[in-house]
């Protein structure tokens, strides 16, 4: 059965659009939930001498900060560690390690509490790198595309990798999940496996072009797709089985990487086979008609 996706290229159009609209409204609206590496604020470490549920500490932590993240960590999971966004006065600090001494029944040579500070000057450095690091990528690709194929692959690519991004960033913004660094590495990998599906598919079209009439952009780029449907869909599924268990298994800083990346596979898988060929398809299409009129215009 032969899938018409070029046909019906406004239809995959409108779905993205909407998705991304919605999460921009949320970004706009509420903005993101920042972690601690991009807002700034405080990390406290403390040793606790035995195992412990995460609601143990966080009955102490939430009287003064009800958004603190509290982590389990050291080879036997017996470090506690506790990230604010609040700037914690150095009062509340000691309030909060002598309750805590209280409660685990510790001594303060083995409690030996650590606080460190992330200032808004270096989590606002972090930003700039992270979004600058995108940014290369996307150029990169950009160069690359344009040099392999042509320079219409390579906006299309780049749309869809946009496309991919506002994604996840939208989700994120809509569920007011944390955006940390371990997102941003999770974007790059998104961006390195939709231009891969991408470029396959590409390659195919490449291939393909010598074969149909001049002009017959929607069967190419039907047809091509087709070719890679199953091949991409099983690649995805196994990836995505292995990226889920990550995040089921997974202690909290790998299901904050895994998380993004199940969001960004499945849009990439999606834009990579709805999107990225049928917008070269709409460019190609319409360079094309502006060609032939300028032509007709010179006779």
């Amino acid at each position: 059965m032969k899938v018409s996706i070029a046909k019906n290229a406004k239809i995959f159009f409108i779905i993205s659009a909407v998705i991304i609209l919605v999460g921009l409204v949320f970004i706009f609206t509420f903005g993101l939930n920042f972690g601690l590496d991009f807002a700034g604020g405080m990390i406290m470490t403390m040793e606790l001498d035995r195992t412990f549920e995460t609601s143990e500490v966080r009955a102490i932590v939430d009287n003064y900060d009800k958004e603190a993240e509290i982590t389990a960590a050291g080879d036997t999971m017996t470090q506690v560690i506790i990230s604010s966004k609040l700037d914690l006065t150095e009062e509340e600090r000691r309030l909060m390690i002598e309750e805590i001494q209280t409660a685990f029944d510790v001594d303060e040579e083995t409690l030996a509490p650590q606080v460190d500070k992330v200032s808004a000057s270096m989590s606002g450095e972090i930003t700039y790198q992270s979004i600058m690091a995108c940014i290369v990528v996307v150029v990169c690709m950009l160069v690359y595309i344009t040099i392999r194929f042509e320079f219409l692959f390579g906006v299309a690519a780049i749309i869809a990798l946009l496309h991919d991004i506002l994604l996840v960033v939208g989700m994120f913004a809509i569920f007011r999940i944390q955006v940390n660094t371990p997102f941003v590495a999770a974007l790059l990998t998104i961006l390195g496996y939709s231009i891969n599906n991408t470029i396959i598919i590409f390659d195919r079209v490449r291939e393909n072009r010598k074969r149909y009439k001049k002009y017959d952009y929607e069967n190419l780029v039907d047809d091509s797709i087709q070719q890679c449907l199953r091949r991409s869909i099983n690649t995805s599924i196994t990836t995505l089985l292995t990226i889920t268990t990550l995040y089921v298994l997974g202690v909290d800083d790998v299901k904050s990487f895994a998380l993004p990346l199940i969001v960004g596979f499945l849009g990439g898988t999606y834009s990579s086979l709805f999107l990225a060929a049928p917008i070269w398809y709409k460019l190609r299409k319409a360079v094309d008609n502006s060609q032939k009129k300028k032509r007709q215009l010179a006779k």
